[in-house]
């Protein structure tokens, strides 16, 4: 993977911002009530700089990427999560992975996503359309994957990733998905706030978390100023006792590279080879769908594939 650089930065300012990027686990209400909080400011900026991404782009694919940051924050060693939207509205889908170590990568299957007329607002209902919403656990010990699968019901994705939790897993859950753009256009603050109800908390206590959590200021806005993560749970929950378990990153990462990319390339059909060698264009280039780096093959480099699988041909 290669991350494009942003336009401007120092490198001061460019380490400065990704150790700003970080997800906190905590608990509430003596244990009944797991959270997480999470900055993803640089995350969502390096997502749109290698996407090359305009503010509509940056809104759906990024509250995607907070919204799987969130949902890693229970993963351990080498499990990771896949979350998947397929929709009939102009965004016509997304997908998006995120693992224990904190890294998320994905893209969006329609760039740019058609307007038909200015955004009076940021709702993306009518963008998403009638579809469905999956979520896939790939877990180190499990022999299988596990996916559940609901219909998207609310065009919004903290809405319905909530949505899922109780209709699939039968949880109680809310989400807060936030991206702040200044007059520019440019991302000024990114953030997620996620919490679970455990089999122990009584419905008093969640419903009276669930009308917090909508009460919240914009996460994208509170992480503009600079805020810091654990003081605003302090604030915002403070009668509920938080208390802070871990914390560890978040990164916009694909392990992505051109060995990795060539030996997909050796898998194409012999006829495909055949027709790239003799009708180029060279440099060949390709792209990989989770972080849009490009790489790019000679015409050698197709010929001595070609050559390793058919040396008779």
């Amino acid at each position: 993977m290669k991350k494009k650089k942003i336009r401007g930065e120092t490198l001061r300012e460019q380490l400065l911002a990704r150790a700003k990027d970080k997800l906190y686990n905590f608990l509430l209400a003596d244990g009944t009530i797991r959270g997480v909080i999470l900055n993803g400011t640089r995350m969502v900026n390096e997502m749109r700089g290698n996407h090359e991404l305009g503010i509509l782009e940056t809104l759906v694919l990024g509250r995607a990427y907070l919204g799987a940051g969130l949902m890693s924050a229970d993963l351990k060693g080498n499990d990771r999560l896949s979350l998947k939207i397929e929709c009939v509205g102009p965004i016509k889908g997304l997908r998006v992975e995120a693992n224990a170590f904190g890294e998320v990568r994905g893209f969006l299957q329609n760039v740019p996503i058609p307007v038909d007329k200015p955004l009076e607002d940021f709702n993306l209902a009518p963008f998403l359309g009638a579809g469905f919403l999956s979520v896939t656990r790939y877990l180190e010990d499990a022999k299988h994957p596990f996916t559940g699968r609901v219909m998207l019901k609310y065009g919004n994705i903290a809405q319905d990733l909530a949505n899922y939790y109780l209709t699939s897993e039968q949880v109680p859950t809310a989400f807060n998905l936030s991206i702040k753009f200044d007059q520019k256009g440019n991302v000024t603050g990114a953030g997620g706030l996620f919490l679970q109800a455990m089999p122990a908390a009584d419905d008093d206590t969640t419903t009276e978390l669930e009308k917090r959590v909508i009460g919240l200021p914009s996460l994208g806005a509170v992480f503009s100023e600079d805020n810091d993560p654990e003081q605003l749970v302090e604030r915002t929950f403070g009668i509920y006792s938080p208390r802070f378990l871990a914390q560890r990153r978040i990164e916009f990462m694909c392990h992505c590279n051109r060995d990795r990319v060539q030996s997909l390339l050796t898998l194409l059909p012999i006829d495909d080879l055949k027709d790239i060698l003799a009708a180029g264009p060279f440099p060949l280039e390709t792209r990989c769908q989770h972080c849009n780096t490009a790489y790019q093959f000679s015409k050698a480099d197709i010929q001595k594939i070609y050559g390793k699988r058919f040396p008779n041909n």
